[in-house]
């Protein structure tokens, strides 16, 4: 949910603009051993989308917390999902995306505001003047909730036909508002959050075909009067039947030519093996030749749980195990992956704990210190988190790096990452009271 902000003291504020560049050589130093990690190294996000009614099973939480960087809400945010009935907006499901994503310092990427599927009946039953009203009042008001928290928003999903005609989709929006509707949705989108990006999003435009090319006309138009777009979503589901296109590069780099990011915003990819792996590989080194293309989401963390998931197409099988294709994609950013690494069989999974004392009391502060601990195999990288309850603040943190959203700190290690199995470390933090004694709260360690 949305937090109040707080004005910190002078030197408090101070302490966290240092502490913010520390945080930024600190993850420059840490191995890129993760698809989230090689992917910044490479200054890409790698995301996926996120179900909330998965993150209360552990594996799935430790491989989504180790490896992505950028969390989409897989149905969440959509408009049945968040406005049921005109002018009622429920977000408990994508707050629970969202507030879980920006507690691990991952970014945010809005799916979707405007969409022809996935609508509640009553959007469907409304008239011109009505439905122009409810596009605006739902654009509002789910970026409104979100302001300042979103990276990335589809502000408009799949508007286009498949086919050769290039022609737009029929849908309540196109057929009682006419083409207008997108630039509409665009610039309320842009009133509503001014720093989030706005992206238009669609599938089968991979290639250059009549699809991709109806939206690259929209995108010029628009560019050229000034309609406010900054991204390009390529959804990326590719199989046997529709693999790859020999274009796949030159096609993001048309868009990305015309002054906007591209962005891989569902890859998945059916198949197993050598033939998976070179696919995703040939996705991930088009979009690293594309100096636009600004990371990539695969639409799921493990197969169990795809919408395809007969056909196998994530980086992660059923049992969490890393597949071929992570190693392949992981080679691809640089990374370097360990063979007996979180998620793979044959070594002790690699794990941390956390535990928190406080240090020091005074009448208006305290010092706490969090002690962190491997488990039965080394670590070569932790993460904390310490939620502070309003009004206190943070003033200083030493042995660790940390970011903040609202109330939570996750705090990463700034040259004590590495720890042998059964060690410890420790880091530590200084809390402006304002007038509140309780104890902040230290969650679970995530190791790597």
């Amino acid at each position: 949910m949305t937090m109040p902000l707080r004005r910190l003291p002078r030197t408090a504020a101070a302490t966290l603009v240092t502490l913010a560049a520390l945080t930024t050589a600190a993850h420059s130093a840490v191995a890129a051993d993760t698809l989230g990690s090689a992917a910044a190294g490479q200054g890409r996000y790698f995301g996926t989308a996120v179900a909330a009614n998965h993150l209360g099973e552990a594996d799935y939480t430790a491989t989504l917390d180790r490896e992505f960087t950028s969390a989409t809400p897989e149905n969440e945010m959509k408009w049945d999902a968040t406005e049921p009935g005109r002018g009622t907006f429920t977000f408990g499901a994508a707050d629970r995306v969202v507030d879980h994503a920006r507690s691990r310092g991952a970014d945010v990427r809005g799916h979707t505001l405007v969409w022809h599927s996935q609508l509640p009946s009553w959007v469907g039953a409304l008239g011109a003047p009505d439905l122009r009203a409810a596009m605006n009042t739902h654009i509002n008001g789910l970026m409104g909730h979100y302001k300042g928290q979103i990276h990335s928003w589809d502000v408009v999903n799949e508007a286009f036909q498949d086919g050769g005609s290039g022609a737009r989709r029929s849908s309540p929006f196109q057929d009682r508002l006419g083409d207008g509707f997108i630039e509409e949705a665009f610039r309320t989108a842009r009133a509503a959050d001014p720093a989030a990006k706005l992206c238009y999003n669609d599938y089968n435009t991979d290639g250059v075909n009549a699809k991709s090319n109806a939206v690259h006309a929209m995108v010029k138009d628009f560019k050229s009067r000034g309609v406010p777009i900054d991204c390009v979503g390529f959804q990326s589901h590719f199989n046997s039947a529709s693999p790859v296109p020999a274009d796949y590069r030159q096609n993001l780099q048309r868009f990305a030519d015309l002054g906007v990011d591209v962005q891989i915003t569902e890859l998945d990819i059916e198949g197993s093996g050598s033939a998976q792996a070179a696919a995703y590989t040939r996705v991930v080194e088009a979009c690293l030749a594309v100096a636009r293309c600004t990371g990539i989401t695969v639409w799921g963390v493990t197969d169990k749980y795809s919408w395809r998931s007969g056909g196998t197409p994530l980086l992660f099988d059923g049992d969490y195990r890393k597949k071929p294709a992570y190693d392949a994609v992981l080679a691809a950013l640089g990374g370097s992956g360990d063979p007996d690494g979180p998620g793979d069989p044959g070594g002790p999974a690699v794990t941390c704990t956390a535990a928190y004392t406080r240090t020091a009391d005074w009448s208006s502060g305290y010092n706490g210190q969090v002690t962190i601990t491997a488990g039965a195999a080394p670590v070569s990288s932790w993460t904390a988190t310490v939620t502070v309850p309003a009004p206190q603040s943070v003033s200083s943190v030493w042995n660790g790096t940390p970011s903040r959203a609202g109330d939570v700190m996750t705090v990463r290690p700034s040259w004590n990452g590495t720890l042998a199995a059964g060690t410890s470390t420790t880091f530590g933090f200084t809390v402006v009271k304002n007038g509140s004694s309780a104890a902040p709260t230290v969650g679970g360690c995530t190791a790597s």
